[in-house]
Formats: structure tokens, sequence, C-alpha cells
């Protein structure tokens, strides 16, 4: 079912940015919402994912479930966990199409096979690891995640099932978000320290870049094109940037303040940097931010939010949220109309 959809430009939400090149460039941006409403009982849907196929993929983390939605059709089907009250969190589909989910509740990675609906779960080799939280696919299709309690980053081999789990340096660094760079080298939040980690493929040695602030408190990461990182620091309302290879951090303050809880985060294929900020859980806001110009734009979400966790990017830029405590999956579409003056 469909919720609402609400054209940005019907509440006056339109941005201008401006010195490009030298010259004055209007770039003009409209975004619409579309929100529907799972079909969990209770609807919470966690984090999303876009499969091969245009699908949307979620966890509804308080029904023990896993979610595919079809936007062509709009219809729902769920698939119920074997194991009770598993808490799936982060999901990604293999280069088959099949869906991985963390069950961060109860200490486990489960894959989908969506031809047959059959649920495979591997454990994991160390009670630690009591909550895996998000991964992520290299390239050769191997598993990478992060385990936010335990204190782990760990890799699965989707062919044996074999795992391995490594430590950060620091202590209680609760690893968190996690990506994958042009070199398929992962890199994670750490959300309980100032740090950003990477941990090298081969050796699975990992290397912290700290942060600016040591209170500072990055929550969800994305990987730019240059093989950049953004991420989301939750704690004091700013939007971060790390180089890697410089070790030179940006911060840039979020619109909301240093209450606004910046989550959630993607980038275009335009370079935008695109987050969510939930320090107000009813009225959560998308933020886009223009890293040419350093300009900010931002939208109310029509339907709350509830505290939008995380987002995945689809075909043509079509931004997908996951609302969780409103139990919705939002689409975001983005229409660009620049032009020079």
């Amino acid at each position: 079912m469909r919720i609402s959809r609400t054209p940005a430009v019907l509440l006056g939400l339109m941005a201008m940015v401006v010195l490009v090149n030298g010259g004055q460039v209007s770039d003009t941006v409209d975004v619409t919402f579309d929100e529907w409403l799972t079909p969990s009982k209770p609807p919470y849907p966690h984090d999303p994912a876009v499969a091969p196929d245009g699908s949307i993929w979620y966890t509804g983390q308080r029904a023990n479930v896993v979610g595919r939605f079809d936007p062509s059709s709009q219809q729902f089907k769920e698939f119920p966990l074997p194991t009770p009250d598993s808490g799936p969190h982060g999901l990604a589909p293999d280069k088959d199409g099949n869906i991985w989910y963390t069950g961060n509740a109860a200490g486990l990675v489960g894959k989908i096979d969506v031809k047959t609906g059959k649920i495979t779960e591997h454990k994991m080799p160390n009670p630690r690891a009591r909550d895996p939280h998000t991964l992520v696919f290299d390239r050769n299709g191997l598993m990478f995640f992060t385990v936010q309690g335990g204190n782990f980053v760990g890799t699965l081999d989707p062919a044996s099932g074999k795992i391995t789990l490594v430590s950060p340096p620091t202590a209680n660094a609760r690893p968190y978000g996690i990506v994958v760079n042009s070199q398929q080298v992962p890199f994670f939040d750490e959300f309980n320290a100032p740090n950003i980690g990477s941990i090298d493929p081969k050796t699975l040695k990992i290397t912290e870049y700290p942060l600016l602030d040591k209170a500072a408190r990055p929550r969800r990461i994305a990987m730019a094109k240059d093989d950049t990182v953004w991420y989301s620091d939750y704690a004091r309302g700013y939007l971060g940037h790390l180089d890697p290879k410089t070790g030179r951090v940006e911060e840039f303050k979020s619109p909301g303040g240093p209450d606004s809880r910046p989550y959630a985060i993607a980038i275009t294929s335009d370079g935008a940097v695109w987050y969510c900020e939930t320090g107000d859980d009813a009225h959560n806001v998308l933020v886009r931010f223009n890293p040419s110009t350093k300009k900010m734009q931002t939208w109310p979400i029509p339907g709350g939010g509830g505290t939008v966790r995380n987002m995945d990017v689809a075909k043509g830029d079509v931004l997908w949220l996951a609302e969780s405590g409103v139990g919705k999956i939002a689409r975001v579409t983005v229409k660009r109309t620049p032009s020079t003056q």
C-alpha cells in the first residue's frame, strides 16, 4: 500500500548552488517521495538493499522476517526466518542475486536463496561475536561484515561457509557500517571511537584512521568514486570526509545542528552525498551535500521517518530508505534541471 507521494516543489524545497567554473550556475533539484507501509507485524524495516533485478529487500527486525518489495507491481513478499528472534539487521545481495542478512540478536549470518526461498544460517564461530551488524561483498564474492558489540570485523566465504574474525586495535570500538572501495578494500566506521578503519583483504590487518575530534562517533559510511570516505557523525551533528591516502579529514556542520544525529548515508553517481538527520524521531530530514560547492539542501521526510538507519541507491540514482519507526520503506526520486544564467 502506498502511503504518500509528496513532490518537493509543493513543500517549497528547491535549491540553487553557484560559483561553478567561475560562472553562476543554477542547479535546481526536485525531489519526490513515495512511501509504502510494510506488511510486517510489527512493521519495523531496518535496512534496505537494492537487488540486481531492481527489487528492494529489507530486514523486518521486530517481526523476524526479511522482505521483498517489487516497485513495478508494488507487491510485498516476506520470508519468516528459522531462528526465533534473530533480529535481522543488515542485508546485501550476492553476485547471483541471493540475499544475505545478519542475525544481530542470534550471532549468525543467513542466506535466502531467491529461487527456492530456502534459508541457510551460518553461526558465528566465537560466542563473543554475538551481534553481526552490517555486511558487504567484494567483487570476488567474499563477504566482509562488522560485529558491533563483539568488536570484530569478519569474513565469510559463501562457497565453504568459513568465517574468520579479527578485532580492531581499539578496544570496544564497536565496528558498525562497512563499504568496499574500488580496490576491493573494505572500510568501516567505529561507532564507539573517533576512527574509521580499513581491513587488508589478504592479511586481514586492520588500519585505523583518527578523526579530528575525540568526541566524533561515525555511525554510517559511504564510499566516493575517488575512494574517499564520507561518514555521518551521529554524536556531534556533522558530515565527515576522510581521504585515506593522506589522512586528511574535513567536517561540515549538519543543517539541523549538534543534536541532528546524522545516520543513514549514500552517494549518488553525480558525487552528491545524501544522508538523514534523525534528531527528531517524528520528523527526520533528508540532506543533500554538494562536495564541489559545499552547499546543503534539506527535505523533511513526509512520513516522518521514525529514524532512517540506512539507505541504498538504485539505478538512475533513486534512493531507497527504511523508515523504521513508522514501518515504511520510501523511494526518493531526484530530478536535476541545471541551467546556466
